[in-house]
């Protein structure tokens, strides 16, 4: 399966690559909403970008909550990020410039 890189899926990638490793986690990481986020898992599971696994049932069970489908990155996932990064590196850098203040209307 042959996925579109798009700036959401970039940030997917990311946050996967920084350690965070379920679904929640990665909406808090990236302010994406679950709608994106978990289409965007399984576009990225189908093209082998990423594997899953769910966690013990018993881990969820001590915690009080049901259990966790974590991710991690494959090298094809981290091909990827790599792509995704020269592709959006202009971003981070336009990120990285302070905001010019808005003056109100009169």
């Amino acid at each position: 399966m042959k996925i579109r890189m798009t700036h959401s899926t970039a940030l997917v990638l990311q946050a996967l690559a920084n350690g965070r490793a379920y679904g929640f986690d990665i909406m808090d990481n990236t302010g994406l909403p679950g709608g994106t986020v978990y289409p965007a898992l399984r576009r990225m599971e189908s093209a082998g970008w990423i594997a899953s696994q769910w966690e013990k049932e018993g881990i969820a069970q001590q915690e009080g909550r049901p259990a966790r489908k974590y991710y991690e990155l494959t090298p094809e996932g981290d091909e990827a990020l790599a792509a995704a990064a020269e592709r959006y590196r202009v971003l981070g850098l336009l990120e990285a410039q302070p905001k010019a203040k808005a003056t109100p209307a009169r």
